[in-house]
């Protein structure tokens, strides 16, 4: 098996990064990620839950998102209490002129959103675990 489709090696990949730099960078999919893009009536609290435990282990957030109208999604953001520090930008700290957002991980309906989850909730119980927070 290639070595970071091990759940294993991928996760203490993130852990590694977290202790070296006491942070991450999460970018998070609007549309049906946090947001009912369909207006189904889904829900995304178990996303958001997490989005807001990344963000008090000092994580930096960055919604990433196709919707054109960002004051749509940025109002939508804040009044959900959903958080973020960018919306399609990389963070600051990351230099970098290509479109694609500089992440650690991504959380997105259409890229495996479940496994990714799962393994973000992993790493903050075992960061926490381990008292690195």
């Amino acid at each position: 098996m290639d070595y970071y489709l091990d759940i294993e090696n991928s996760t203490n990949r993130l852990i590694d990064e977290y202790i070296k730099y006491n942070s991450l960078v999460i970018a998070f999919d609007f549309d049906d990620t946090v947001y009912d893009f369909h207006k189904k009536g889904r829900i995304y609290s178990e996303v958001v839950s997490l989005l807001q435990t990344l963000k008090s282990i000092n994580c930096y957030l960055i919604c990433w998102t196709g919707q054109e109208d960002l004051d749509f999604v940025k109002t939508y953001l804040i009044e959900n209490r959903i958080p973020f520090d960018a919306i399609n930008e990389n963070p600051p700290f990351h230099k970098s002129t290509s479109r694609k957002v500089y992440a650690n991980a991504y959380l997105d309906d259409r890229a495996g959103l479940r496994q990714v989850y799962d393994e973000l909730n992993n790493v903050t119980k075992i960061l926490s675990k381990h008292k690195y927070i």
